[in-house]
């Protein structure tokens, strides 16, 4: 009975309690409550804020804070009728690890906690793809504070990288910027990743660049017969069968890329014609088409052979990158001397034989109708030729009597490469200025007979000659040789003559006299 009457008392009491707890427990689900998602993520993410439980129509603001002095107001406004509200906005730049997230109302704060994680991505290019050698741009947020020896990573294959940045320092905010060039490394998508003193590498949420096939030649212009190194970089990983194009036609030898997707192979340029000409690449996985031809400048050039010589040498001019069937004309000092006309891949050659001309610098040029033209320096030799020796007459001789002489003069022949002829003078006195007859030139003999006309009368006489080559290199004259044409004058002869013809007279007369005058005896 007393248990019963206990029981009865116990249900009153919990009757009217209950009311009471009632109130309680909708009082406390009616405080204000703030919720974000996510609530770790890295700087530029999208965080949203929700509010409960707020008087309806009240204001608030909400603030991101990134340091623990530095709140950032990131949304606010008005509770909507039944106490809610949502705010979005992205992280700013902010360095790793927590930060809160204030709602203030009223005076009073209600916090929560969002956790800022490391992460790399690329700023430029844009599209993040490109060929290896493109210049990237990276960013990194949610590092530490200051953070430094911070080195960037790019990822060559799987398991190895290249360390293409190091040294960086972050911003106080946890931020930092860093350019390189993208190495070696085969088709397809490669990580870049970073390490830090305060962050890991696997810590960092990695960016990735996507590699496309390509080819870079060691020079874009040169002339025929250069020699050019292509490489390929961004193929398949050990690829088969590369093989090079120029112009469509395959060059050089079929090569096979590396773990990297590299290769390299050497080609001479070959015949062709002055102007741009396409180089390509393609391999047993990458085609053609997904490698990017580069352009190859073909420039004309000729060359002279020999660039030095005598008259008469055989020259060759001989010339690439011309344009295409068309006329050639070879000019000796601006005077064509030979034509010729190039083949279809713009070669062409040509001989002929270096003209009479001065010893030293002589021009020749090589150009076709469309305007190509080149210009040699041909050099005449300037060595003299030999001084030739004077034989006949004979130095100090004498030749004739009385008569008018027309002698022969004779000299030793001289040679020389560039042919040779001689210059004969004459005259009266040693220092040759006064001419018996004029100069004698050209001569390609090496003796010389005076015309009858030309006579030489009683006297003394000088002479002397020269060699020439077909150069104008001088010999220079030879030594002087004289001589003495006739014994006497013809006036002195004839004086002669004449006294002797009065000798006879007068002796046959004086002994006529004497014959006279004895003949009485006789009788």
């Amino acid at each position: 009975m007393k248990l019963l009457s206990r029981l009865i008392i116990a249900l009153a009491v919990c009757l009217v309690a209950l009311p009471a707890l009632m109130l309680t427990t909708a009082v406390q689900a009616q405080n204000p409550a703030i919720d974000i998602s996510p609530s770790s993520g890295y700087v530029g993410d999208n965080i949203v804020v929700y509010g409960d439980n707020f008087q309806p129509d009240s204001d608030f603001s909400v603030y991101y804070y990134i340091t623990p002095d530095n709140p950032d107001y990131v949304g606010g406004g008005t509770v909507d009728s039944g106490g809610s509200f949502s705010v979005d906005f992205n992280v700013p730049e902010s360095y790793g690890g927590s930060h809160e997230i204030r709602v203030k109302y009223d005076s009073d704060y209600l916090y929560a906690t969002f956790t800022v994680e490391p992460m790399l991505e690329i700023t430029s290019p844009s599209d993040a793809t490109g060929l290896v050698g493109t210049q990237v741009t990276i960013k990194g947020t949610g590092f530490g504070e200051d953070e430094d020896y911070i080195e960037v990573r790019y990822y060559t294959t799987s398991s190895d990288f290249t360390v293409v940045k190091r040294g960086i320092t972050a911003s106080g905010y946890g931020t930092f910027a860093a350019t390189f060039n993208v190495p070696s490394s085969s088709r397809g998508e490669h990580e870049i990743l970073a390490e830090g003193s305060d962050t890991y590498e696997d810590e960092v949420k990695e960016a990735t660049f996507t590699v496309e096939p390509g080819i870079s030649l060691s020079k874009s212009s040169g002339y025929v017969g250069d020699s050019i190194t292509v490489t390929g970089n961004g193929f398949d990983a050990s690829e088969t069968g590369v093989k090079v194009t120029y112009d469509g036609i395959q060059v050089g030898s079929t090569t096979m890329a590396d773990a990297r997707g590299v290769w390299t192979t050497t080609f001479a340029v070959p015949e062709s014609t002055s102007g741009v000409h396409t180089i390509d690449a393609y391999g047993g996985y990458t085609s053609a088409a997904e490698v990017s031809e580069k352009e190859f400048t073909v420039s004309y050039k000729a060359i002279l052979t020999p660039t030095e010589g005598y008259v008469g040498i055989s020259l060759s001019v001989s010339g690439t990158g011309f344009a295409g069937n068309q006329g050639v004309s070879i000019k000796y000092d601006g005077t064509q001397v030979v034509t010729s006309t190039s083949d279809a891949k713009g070669s062409f050659s040509a001989s002929f034989s270096a003209p009479k001309s001065i010893h030293g610098n002589h021009s020749v040029t090589a150009g076709d109708a469309s305007g190509n033209s080149v210009s040699f320096n041909f050099v005449m030799e300037s060595t003299p030729p030999p001084k030739p020796k004077l034989s006949l007459p004979a130095n100090g001789s004498r030749l004739g009597f009385i008569t008018k002489q027309a002698p022969t003069f004779q000299w030793s022949a001289v040679t020389d490469p560039s042919g040779v002829a001689y210059t004969w003078q004459i005259a009266t006195d040693a220092g040759f200025v006064n001419f018996v007859v004029p100069e004698i030139s050209d001569l390609t003999d090496n003796h010389y007979t005076l015309p009858q006309v030309q006579a030489l009368p009683y006297g003394t006489y000088y002479w002397r000659v020269k060699a020439i080559d077909g150069a104008q290199n001088d010999s220079g004259w030879t030594t002087t040789y004289s001589f003495r044409s006739g014994l006497l004058p013809l006036w002195a002869f004839i004086s002669i003559i004449a006294l002797v013809v009065v000798l006879i007279g007068v002796m046959v007369y004086f002994f006529g006299i004497k014959k006279k005058k004895r003949a009485p005896h006789g009788v």
